[in-house]
């Protein structure tokens, strides 16, 4: 269960990400009310990863899924440069999810 607790705090960490840009400056009120219960939500699901999995590897992962994400998004749906380059770099940044994934055990 740690590791679902894990993927749905990166996904909350995805989504106060991209949020965050919408609050303009934390000036649009239901943009920022959004965005920081995501941020609790992530957090909170993180917490509850880390009663199982190692720190190290838990926040690793976890700022993975969320740069990796944060990106796919900008990419997909925000109309973000999506490069050969980055491409290739965030294929790296999932790479490492997956050992680390691969080498934590259960």
């Amino acid at each position: 269960m740690s590791w679902t607790h894990l993927a749905i705090a990166g996904a909350f960490e995805v989504a106060w990400a991209v949020l965050l840009k919408s609050t303009e400056g934390f000036t649009r009120p239901l943009e920022t009310a959004l965005t920081l219960g995501a941020m609790a939500l992530s957090f909170w699901f993180l917490s509850a990863a880390l009663r199982e999995l190692p720190v190290g590897t838990a926040y690793a992962v976890w700022t993975g899924i969320g740069a990796v994400g944060t990106a796919l998004v900008g990419i997909l749906v925000l109309g973000e440069p999506r490069g050969s380059v980055r491409l290739f770099c965030l294929a790296l940044i999932v790479a490492g999810i997956v050992g680390l994934r691969a080498s934590a055990g259960p």
